[in-house]
């Protein structure tokens, strides 16, 4: 067992959280198979180290498993739909400890245009006019505590109103229980009778006030943006890296993991600068 140096492993009451919901190793099975030669918490430990400092997998410390051997279990986790099971569950578990049903009926959706390193195909990247970016758009939906449901990962020249489509659709599929979507303006027009009619959810807009001036902390709308700013604490994701946009969505999610692990473990302490908890001037439903 490698000695744990670094402020991206797991502690022992995160790794309790975690462990149950990884799949059985394939010996333990019936089909059978050999066993693991490295613990599966290294390999989290590994992955972890990844989104937390931006490194190539190439360049992974030497007390980690070798990198070719993180990155299959991360590609094999992420088609099988294991990490986003684990952020299901760890987003029900701090709901309850928070007094609300574990299943969210209210949410609420941005997006977020990143450049994209040379390692990004053509076919995956676009350029975002808006925002004079090159690169892909981070299109994600939280709860009204800032806690991620679904992200979805698109070419930045991808308008929020078509990449809003695909992700309310999965929405729906993932989460029947959801009724209300809340968004800004870009997600306006045809798209709110669009969702009405044909995914019975109700997209509801907040515009900024037409006399505002500088920064206005808006209703609904920083829940969403605030978890953006906490997920680009993890340096791999100032910038997106990753061939696939299958493994660009599964490391943000290791990113929200990772934050939702310390939550429960530390009780509402600071984890980037403010609790998960924590209100804003606008309040939270």
């Amino acid at each position: 067992m490698r000695h744990r140096r670094y402020p991206s492993d797991t502690t022992d009451a995160e790794w309790a959280l975690i462990e149950p919901l990884l799949p059985a190793p394939a010996w333990q099975t019936e089909t059978g198979g050999a066993p693991e030669k490295h613990p599966r918490r290294e390999i989290v430990d590994a992955i972890r180290y990844v989104v937390d400092t931006g490194c190539k997998w190439r360049a992974l410390p030497a007390d980690y498993p070798p990198w070719r051997t993180v990155w299959g279990f991360m590609a094999r986790w992420t088609a099988t739909g294991v990490v986003g099971q684990i952020r299901d569950d760890l987003r029900g578990r701090i709901r309850r400890d928070m007094g609300k049903g574990p299943r969210a009926v209210a949410t609420v959706i941005d997006s977020q245009s990143v450049k994209a390193a040379e390692t990004v195909g053509k076919a995956s990247r676009g350029y975002d006019a808006a925002k004079k970016i090159n690169g892909r758009k981070r299109h994600i939906v939280v709860d009204t505590r800032g806690l991620p449901l679904l992200v979805i990962v698109t070419p930045a020249d991808m308008t929020d109103r078509d990449a809003a489509k695909e992700v309310l659709f999965r929405l729906r599929l993932m989460h029947p229980e959801i009724t209300i979507v809340w968004a800004d303006s870009a997600y306006a027009g045809q798209l709110v009778t669009w969702a009405k009619r044909y995914l019975r959810l109700t997209i509801k807009t907040v515009s900024r006030p037409k006399d505002a001036t500088g920064f206005v902390v808006l209703p609904r709308r920083w829940v969403v943006e605030r978890t953006l700013a906490w997920l680009m604490h993890a340096r791999r994701h100032a910038r997106d890296y990753e061939r696939l946009v299958q493994h660009s969505e599964a490391l943000i999610t290791w990113a929200a993991i990772t934050l939702m692990t310390r939550r429960i473990t530390q009780k509402g302490k600071p984890l980037t600068g403010r609790p998960l908890a924590a209100q804003s001037p606008a309040s939270a439903a």
